[in-house]
């Protein structure tokens, strides 16, 4: 039975949502959509229905998936834990072929490094912990060993500059 919300069935709407922008977005241009692909609810939409959708929005263009869940009613029960959502967009992923990607209290750099190397998602979305650190994405290359462009003006700052400030760059030098 389909999910509805003020008699509407929300995969229906959802698909009508797409086909409305894809009908006037650049072919060649990536085009995704953000899901939440349960609601953490009795009788309330599945992961199992975020699957069908992306199936049918996979046919209609769709280039990638963007899967969240939840904060949508205050019954949820949401098991808060680092990268509880991982495992949505990594059945999406799987059982669709379509590209992902995910969130949910994913704050470590191995961890993001680790959920898409093992191809849990394509991508890693973080938002509080690049609120908690704007810098997240130079320290994440940093803490893995990988070189990141800076900007001409940011180049002071730059680690490779500063070897005796960070530990393993002073390693890789000595």
């Amino acid at each position: 039975m389909p999910v509805k919300i003020a008699g509407k069935d929300i995969a229906t709407d959802a698909r009508r949502v797409f086909e409305a922008v894809r009908a006037v977005w650049p072919e060649q241009k990536p085009i995704g959509m953000r899901v939440s692909a349960t609601d953490w609810v009795d009788g309330g939409w599945t992961p199992e229905e975020t699957v069908a959708l992306a199936k049918e929005l996979k046919k209609r263009g769709l280039d990638y998936m963007d899967v969240s869940t939840g904060g949508l009613s205050p019954q949820q029960k949401i098991p808060l834990s680092a990268g509880y959502q991982v495992p949505f967009a990594e059945k999406v992923k799987k059982e669709t072929g379509i590209t992902t990607m995910t969130v949910g209290l994913i704050a470590g750099f191995q961890q993001a490094e680790d959920i898409v190397a093992l191809g849990k998602a394509d991508l890693i979305c973080i938002g509080r912990a690049a609120l908690w650190d704007p810098r997240w994405a130079w320290h994440a290359a940093e803490e893995l060993g990988a070189e990141t462009p800076y900007a001409p003006k940011m180049m002071a700052s730059h680690p490779k500059l500063r070897p005796q400030l960070f530990p393993k760059r002073a390693q890789a030098a000595g």
